[in-house]
C-alpha cells in the first residue's frame, strides 16, 4: 500500500524559510519524476515543483525539490516566502495536480506565511 506523509509546516513570516519533507512507503520513488504540489482555501491542487528521476534537486525561482532515494523521501526548501503561497502542501509520483499514479494522496502539511 502506498503511504506520502508530510512534515515540516507551519507558520512563517513573510522572507522566511520552511523546508519540508515526504517520506514515501510502497514504491521506490527513484524510479518515478516526483512532484510537490500545493492547494490553497478555495483552490483546485497545483503543481508547485518537480525533480526528475535523473535529478537529485531542481531549483526553480525560490523553490528547490530534492530527493533522497536512499531514504525515499522528497523534500522542498521553500526561501522568501509570501502569503500568496499560503496552502496545504502534498508530494506524489508524476505531475498530474488531479491524480495520483498510485491512486491516492497524503494528508498534506499545511503552511501559512503571515505577519
Amino acid at each position: 500500500q502506498v503511504h506520502f506523509v508530510e512534515s515540516g509546516g507551519g507558520l512563517v513570516q513573510p522572507g522566511g524559510s520552511l523546508r519540508l519533507s515526504c517520506a514515501v512507503s510502497g514504491f521506490n520513488i527513484s524510479s518515478y519524476d516526483m512532484s510537490w504540489f500545493r492547494q490553497a482555501s478555495g483552490n483546485e491542487r497545483e503543481l508547485v515543483q518537480i525533480v526528475s528521476r535523473f535529478l537529485t534537486a531542481f531549483e526553480k525561482g525560490r523553490f528547490t525539490a530534492s530527493r533522497d532515494n536512499s531514504k525515499n523521501t522528497l523534500y522542498l526548501q521553500m526561501d522568501q516566502l509570501k502569503p500568496e503561497d499560503t496552502a496545504v502542501y502534498f508530494c506524489n509520483a508524476g505531475s498530474d495536480p488531479r491524480t495520483s499514479v498510485f491512486g491516492s494522496w497524503g494528508q498534506g502539511t499545511q503552511v501559512t506565511v503571515s505577519s
